[in-house]
């Protein structure tokens, strides 16, 4: 086991494009209203990406603001750890273009396919490249643009999602106490057919009969998806409270996937957190899947709620079935 924090955050970053999209919009082309999807989600509006703007663009405004932050330049970063599960192109890997747009010419760079917990998995990933000796500093990204892989005539999907992109600098850390003091991340294969895509991959390529189908687009089982989040976002909770070696009531804040209200309240419930102490925001952004817990934080620093110093536990649960937590001393 690693003597912790062995890494910390030196600077973050958001982007989330200009397009608003409420709820009144759904009105007009499904069977819904606001006061449904408000009533089982939360959501009352969410941020669509133009075309035009790419996974890799979000990507990049959030990382410059991240490096800014650092008062690191592109060359500075030793590896980019971008977590999507809506890459520009399957070939070479989005984070590749990030690293090119960056010009950040020392770093290796590589996706990470792990859906909403992503995010978490890219932070593990680079606490332990920093740990191997692979360099010091390293840029974590979580970019979405989802609405490009909703059924637009599916009202259990297409309402719950949104496009951002939110960016970390980590780096080693200078021996204080601030930093990540514990990481968990677990999956179970097993409950795949809970949130996927059918279609599109390799089993079964984009074809006539893929679209036909309308097989591309996200399928989710949305009582189990709910029920399952709800005890393996607990799960991580507790696995990141006890790794830490501290308990509920030292957490400041609690930082929850930002996937749906209800789920994000039971959390709170199971962690002792009072909803003053979580960040909530589901209502402004929508489900960003990788991006939502750097869009919480980011917005928990803005309104002053997040200040150095305090204990922060994030925690979050995604397609695959993954999900995953962390503590960090901000």
């Amino acid at each position: 086991m690693i003597r912790r924090p062995l890494v910390e955050f030196a600077g973050l970053g958001v982007a989330v494009p200009d397009r608003v999209v409420t709820n009144a919009e759904f009105e007009k082309t499904l069977d819904t209203s606001d006061q449904w999807i408000v009533e089982r989600t939360g959501i009352r509006e969410r941020r669509v990406a133009p075309p035009e703007q790419s996974v890799a663009m979000l990507a990049q405004e959030a990382s410059r603001k991240a490096l800014a932050m650092a008062g690191l330049g592109p060359l500075d970063i030793h590896g980019i750890v971008l977590a999507t599960a809506t890459p520009d192109r399957l070939l070479p890997a989005t984070a590749c273009d990030l690293q090119a747009l960056l010009g950040a010419r020392n770093a290796a760079a590589f996706d990470l396919s792990a859906a909403c917990p992503g995010f978490l998995f890219a932070l593990t990933v680079a606490e332990g490249l920093v740990a191997s000796g692979q360099g010091e500093n390293f840029l974590i990204v979580g970019a979405e643009k989802l609405n490009t892989i909703a059924d637009p005539t599916d009202r259990s999907t297409a309402i719950l999602f949104g496009d951002a992109a939110g960016a970390a600098v980590i780096r080693k850390s200078d021996g204080g106490t601030r930093g990540v003091l514990s990481t968990f991340i677990k999956s179970d294969g097993n409950l795949a057919d809970l949130l996927y895509r059918p279609g599109g991959g390799a089993v079964d390529p984009i074809s006539n009969k893929v679209v036909a189908e309308r097989s591309h687009f996200i399928k989710m089982a949305g009582r189990e998806v709910f029920k399952s989040a709800v005890l393996t976002m607990s799960e991580a909770c507790d696995q990141a409270l006890q790794r830490a070696g501290i308990s509920a009531a030292e957490v400041d804040m609690l930082i929850p996937h930002q996937a749906n209200l209800r789920i994000i309240e039971a959390t709170a419930r199971h962690a002792g957190m009072p909803l003053e102490k979580v960040m909530i925001n589901v209502d402004r952004y929508g489900n960003t899947s990788s991006a939502s817990i750097p869009l919480a934080i980011d917005q928990g620093i803005a309104e002053g709620r997040i200040k150095p110093g305090m204990t922060l536990l994030l925690v979050a649960f995604g397609g695959g079935f993954t999900w995953g937590s962390a503590v960090v001393k901000w």
